[in-house]
């Protein structure tokens, strides 16, 4: 076995209670030394709790959103405010229900359907006196529920019949039911949205809070009707499409089929982008990732700062303490101990010293990672099991990284000038 492991295995208990009593004989000297260690595996465990925790709670909204879903809008899709629109994407034309139809001629193999959707504190849907905590409105056609990831809790959906008169139906989302029908059976009965009629033929079933915003917590018309109550939306920014492949594997096919037939039908010279944009949950889901990966790459920049700052401290305390104990080193040698003794004691001194700024930095993580759950329920933080861990072993790596010069400076120590030293 190697010798210096013999000697760390033979003197480590000893040492680590040595270390301790050093720790509680300066516990000031002791606290500022190791702020460095807090703050900087603190600053890890939180924000991994923080990424990993909303990375898990949105990647799994995108998947509820359609595995195999793609979008075609008039815009590029953003995470947050995104920017004003530039002069190329204002200048772009609306995609309109005529597309949507040629895409059901050119890709049969694809479900397509068109959405609108609609949200402004004007919108009031009332039963009697009861009014929705304001909805948004979504204008569809009949191929809404197989081209979405929502389901009929209860009624029907819109018949293609109804959707091409424009009849005056509607689904409402389970949080709206809740609000304007709290103890009867909405099916069959009418409400008003912004004053016109719409009779209830169906209840989305509930899907539960996404990206901060309840999807439960809407209407839907036929796309005729919203047309005819809000079609200065439509005349706006034209319409959305949705597609579903009817067969996972021909995602690819059929995004290169859309592509193709709107660049045709929109006359997109050969050499000039797309002026629409298609997107699925992978191309979100990989957006998103760019952008936390940043984030964390920030805040572990900090937290290295963080270390590096706490293990100077932990090597200049330790130079202190080398000094302070010169006459002890001595006397240590004069009785047989080995430089590597030597070394290894102030080695578990220093380590011992970082891994208590580890655990404390470790337990302020967790319940820092806990008051944000508590404090604030959409983003839901995790700590994996690994980040703990990881913390501890890096306290520990830098105990022994900025204890390694002292040590090895104690261990030099002449003996007899040693036992001279006052």
């Amino acid at each position: 076995m190697n010798p210096l492991l013999t000697a760390l295995r033979r003197g480590f208990a000893s040492n680590v209670r040595f270390a301790g009593i050093a720790i509680r004989e300066h516990k000031l000297r002791s606290g500022l030394t190791i702020l460095g260690i807090v703050v900087g595996v603190t600053t890890v465990i939180a924000m991994v709790a923080i990424v990993v925790g909303f990375n898990n709670n949105v990647i799994g909204n995108l998947k509820a959103f359609g595995a195999d879903r793609i979008e075609v809008g008039k815009y590029d899709e953003r995470f947050g405010p995104g920017g004003p629109l530039d002069d190329e994407e204002r200048r772009r034309p609306n995609l309109t229900v005529a597309d949507a139809e040629a895409l059901r001629q050119a890709i049969p193999e694809a479900v397509v359907s068109t959405l609108v959707s609609y949200d402004d504190a004007e919108i009031r849907v009332k039963n009697g006196n009861l009014v929705a905590n304001y909805p948004y409105v979504i204008a569809a056609d009949d191929f809404y529920l197989p081209s979405t990831a929502h389901s009929i809790a209860r009624g029907r959906f819109f018949t293609p019949v109804e959707v091409a008169h424009s009849a005056l139906l509607v689904i409402l989302g389970a949080e709206v039911e809740e609000a304007i029908f709290p103890k009867e059976d909405p099916i069959g009965k009418d409400v008003t949205v912004n004053g016109m009629r719409y009779r209830v033929v169906g209840v989305l079933a509930r899907k539960g809070a996404q990206f901060g915003y309840s999807p439960d917590n809407k209407i839907v018309l036929p796309h005729g009707a919203f047309a005819r109550q809000f079609g200065f939306r439509i005349l706006r920014d034209g319409v959305r499409l949705s597609i579903v492949p009817k067969r996972t594997e021909d995602l690819d096919a059929v995004v290169e089929k859309t592509v193709a037939v709107l660049r045709a039908r929109r006359r997109v010279p050969f050499d000039k982008p797309n002026d629409f944009a298609v997107v699925t949950p992978d191309q979100l889901i990989s957006q998103f990732r760019a952008i936390t990966g940043g984030v964390t790459g920030a805040m572990v920049f900090i937290a290295l700062i963080s270390l590096a700052i706490g293990g100077v401290g932990v090597m200049n305390i330790m130079l202190v303490s080398v000094t302070q104990r010169t006459r002890e080193i001595g006397i240590r040698r004069a009785v047989g101990a080995l430089r590597r003794d030597i070394v290894v004691q102030f080695l578990v001194e220093a380590v011992t010293l970082t891994s208590v700024g580890g655990a404390v930095g470790v337990a302020l993580g967790i319940l820092i990672a806990v008051g944000v759950r508590a404090v604030v329920p959409a983003l839901p933080t995790s700590v994996p099991i690994w980040s703990p861990v990881l913390g501890l072993l890096v306290s520990m790596s830098v105990g022994i990284f900025f204890g390694a010069y002292p040590a090895v400076k104690a261990s030099r120590l002449d003996p007899i000038e040693s036992l001279r030293y006052e």
